[in-house]
């Protein structure tokens, strides 16, 4: 029989407390009538309330962003959102804040070993708040074998002589104002070294970083992007499985191309859900803010896919970080990688929202890869199926994707597949051992219809492209890569009849100086059409243009280019 807080309006006791919580927890996906009545009184009393632990404190802000996401009514999202605006003045995270870092809540701590360029940024935006976390790097290990970097040559006799440490040294070294962060950071960006050797210089060092808490910032509890549509929830979640075939098919409701500026605070939206969570991904630390598109489906759902800036996107396949968000609130994120009408797609779910529309939202994130790309099979990675990934084989990831039709081409693989699935409809309570799982994850599974085909994501081997380049190169110049660049440049400009490519726009400059080295290997080029070598150099500038995808649809309506690099890519990998 259900309960409900009846005349009091806030619990006076830590057990009172916790019993309101713990009933706030199991109301939060429940969407009937009195459900929001209830869920206000629940949240008006917790937000006077006193919480008797850090755990108490972690659960009730996850609750709170929960229904952020999913309000039952505007009534309902005004009392979560008052909430979470004043949580982190509330006494009890005040009192358990130690235990409460990396939680991401407003009003505590960061810790991570950030990419280079997510350091750089966060000592960029908060150059007082960014500290390294000597508790945790008590041996400086690599940072101390290249002190010698940060220091002009009249400080070396000082630094041979004296044993300071890692720690006393950039203690002596940064200015009276400066973190040691901001110190290594900025000096650091200072060196003459090109950006990829300085970035992997920089991660080799694994330096884990402490984001102070402050004003702004990252934090779970702030985050929502606005200007969405909004969706109330006025029944309940979308737990059934989809057809996912249908859902991919399924156009959105709106698409549109977002403004620089809007662009610029929906990368830093993305790039912050990652921080708050102690988590980064290329996508969006190198997210192009020209190249951000809103894409929404119903009830408040939409996804912000963000292309990466030019210098940094791959020779073929396209990557687009998808950052989902419902009523706003970042709840999760998808991976996904496109050629050929298929794309790769790594889909997470946020851990507050797990266990609700899974499933609903992953064929949606389907349908923004086959508007953006054409997409028309999908691939899952190993990785993003269990293998290797403690988190995905704890969640059982591999059966998520198995119940929605994703399967192996391997025999051996497919086989166990099936024998798995025996033994749980003999068992119904049977559960796959971690072994099994790691094995049935080994592989790429795919989503495909009819005669499966040898060039999709996952299938064809696209790195293989690369070994032919590198073989290509080495007997043209060997350790004069440079030159052997430059001599690739000039012959696909005149064999493609481009002389003037240097006017081109800086983006498709890069394109084209990285894409030459391999149109010297495409066979039998001079015998091309000009319609085809002409529709060839349109590929090359889409993949310096605006929108990444716009490359791959060119690329995938050149039926002889893809025959091409296909060849190269099964030859170099036999």
């Amino acid at each position: 029989m259900r309960t409900r807080p009846r005349t009091a309006t806030r619990p006076t006791t830590p057990g009172a407390a916790r019993r309101w919580l713990a009933r706030l927890e199991a109301l939060a996906a429940e969407f009937s009538p009195g459900s929001a009545t209830e869920k206000l009184v629940l949240v008006r009393g917790l937000e006077e309330a006193t919480l008797p632990s850090a755990t108490a404190v972690r659960r009730l802000h996850d609750v709170l962003c929960f229904l952020r996401a999913y309000p039952d009514d505007p009534e309902v999202l005004a009392r979560v959102e008052g909430a979470l605006a004043g949580f982190e003045r509330r006494p009890d995270l005040r009192r358990f804040r130690a235990a409460l870092d990396d939680s991401g809540i407003a009003g505590t701590d960061i810790y991570y070993t950030f990419f280079a360029a997510t350091a750089r940024w966060l000592v960029e935006r908060f150059p007082d708040r960014v500290t390294i976390a000597w508790d945790y790097l008590r041996d400086g290990g690599r940072l101390g074998d290249r002190l010698g970097l940060l220091v002009a040559p009249s400080e070396s006799p000082g630094l041979e002589e004296y044993d300071l440490g890692v720690r006393g040294w950039l203690a002596r070294l940064k200015g009276p104002t400066e973190t040691d962060a901001a110190y290594l950071l900025h000096r650091w960006w200072r060196l003459p070294m090109t950006a990829t050797v300085r970035e992997a210089l920089y991660e080799e060092m694994q330096i884990l970083l402490r984001l102070r808490a402050g004003p702004g910032g990252p934090a779970r509890t702030r985050e929502k992007a606005a200007g969405l549509s909004r969706g109330f929830q006025r029944g309940p979640l979308e737990r059934t499985r989809p057809d996912l075939w249908r859902a991919a098919a399924e156009p959105p409701t709106r698409v549109r191309a977002v403004s620089r500026a809007e662009g610029a605070r929906l990368v830093m939206l993305a790039r912050d859900a990652m921080i708050s969570r102690s988590r980064d991904l290329d996508a969006f630390c190198y997210g192009d803010s020209q190249d951000v598109r809103v894409v929404e489906f119903d009830r408040g759902l939409a996804f912000a896919a963000i292309g990466m800036r030019p210098e940094r996107r791959l020779l073929l396949e396209s990557v687009y970080g998808l950052l989902t968000l419902k009523n706003g609130v970042p709840i999760g994120y998808v991976l996904a990688a496109a050629l050929n009408q298929s794309a790769e797609m790594a889909f997470n779910v946020f851990e507050t929202w797990r266990g609700h529309e899974a499933a609903h939202i992953y064929g949606r994130a389907l349908a923004v890869a086959s508007y953006l790309f054409g997409a028309r099979a999908f691939s899952v990675p190993p990785y993003q199926l269990g293998h290797d990934n403690e988190e995905g084989l704890a969640s059982g990831a591999w059966w998520f994707y198995h119940k929605l039709g994703f399967h192996p081409r391997d025999p051996a693989i497919r086989k166990l597949a099936e024998r798995e699935r025996a033994r749980v409809h003999r068992r119904p309570g049977h559960r796959s051992s971690v072994a099994t799982l790691q094995r049935l994850s080994s592989v790429d599974h795919f989503l495909e219809r009819g005669r499966p085909r040898a060039d999709i994501m996952g299938v064809l081997p696209l790195g293989a492209v690369g070994l032919a380049v590198t073989r290509a190169l080495a007997r043209r110049s060997g350790a004069d890569r440079e030159h052997g660049v430059a001599s690739c440049v000039e012959e696909a400009s005149r064999t493609l009849a481009v002389p003037g490519w240097r006017r081109w726009a800086p983006a498709e400059r890069g394109a084209f100086e990285r894409w030459a080295p391999l149109v010297t290997l495409l066979p039998h080029l001079e015998s091309w059409t000009g319609d085809e070598r002409r529709a060839l150099v349109d590929v090359i500038r889409a993949k310096g243009g605006r929108h990444e995808s716009d490359f791959v649809r060119a690329y995938d309506a050149h039926r002889r280019l893809r025959a091409a690099i296909a060849g190269i890519a099964r030859s170099a990998a036999e």
